[in-house]
């Protein structure tokens, strides 16, 4: 396409070439009909040092086409690791207002008894349907034992099944309970790295 040159020079991963038509005065922020930039493309190829050219030159790391996503998120879905590492550090320097990275919805199955052990421990049920199963048949209407399995969500509430803001049985959610799940019971919501693949060649 007329004027798109920087794009398809990164889509070949021509970085000599990028950097004389960045030089030149080529626009680093173009986009082409989808909305995607340079730096979109590089970032999907895992291309770091292309990525960092681009930044370094004033590549806008937030600027998304139609799909919405920004290069991170695109190289999240690539699994390019080392490309998703530079671009969340180049992201939180950013100064001013940024747009909110999607929230990890995460959850893990505890023994009811463990999360009791908590001094502040109360239950609650909260926004509750009953769920008509065997295992739970006639369960809203009986106390829980301590080995009831519940979930602990990326929220820090608990519920009685696996699906977030409902059947909840404590959302009491403080400083010292946080500690608390962190500490005692070794909750963690995984970073979207962890649980990233590492890719082919990086």
């Amino acid at each position: 396409m007329p004027g798109l040159e920087l794009i398809e020079a990164t889509k070949l991963e021509d970085i000599e070439l990028a950097r004389e038509l960045i030089q030149s005065g080529s626009d680093v922020n173009q986009q082409d009909e989808q909305g995607w930039t340079s730096l979109n493309f590089a970032a999907g190829r895992g291309n770091l040092k292309m990525v960092e050219l681009l930044v370094e030159n004033g590549a806008d790391v937030f600027k998304v086409g139609r799909d919405r996503r920004t290069p991170f998120m695109i190289a999240l879905a690539a699994n390019r690791t080392d490309v998703c590492r530079y671009l969340r550090e180049v992201e939180d320097k950013a100064p001013g207002e940024k747009p909110k990275r999607p929230e990890r919805q995460y959850c893990k199955a505890y023994h009811l008894g463990d999360l009791k052990e908590f001094p502040g421990w109360s239950e609650s049920r909260i926004n509750w349907r009953q769920v008509k199963s065997s295992h739970a048949s006639g369960q809203a209407d009986e106390a829980f034992t301590d080995q009831t399995i519940v979930f602990l969500h990326q929220d820090f509430t608990v519920t009685e099944s696996m699906w977030p803001d409902e059947n909840v049985i404590f959302n009491q959610v403080t400083q010292e309970w946080k500690e608390f799940c962190v500490n005692k019971l070794k909750f963690i919501v995984p970073d979207d790295l962890s649980l990233a693949v590492r890719g082919s060649g990086e």
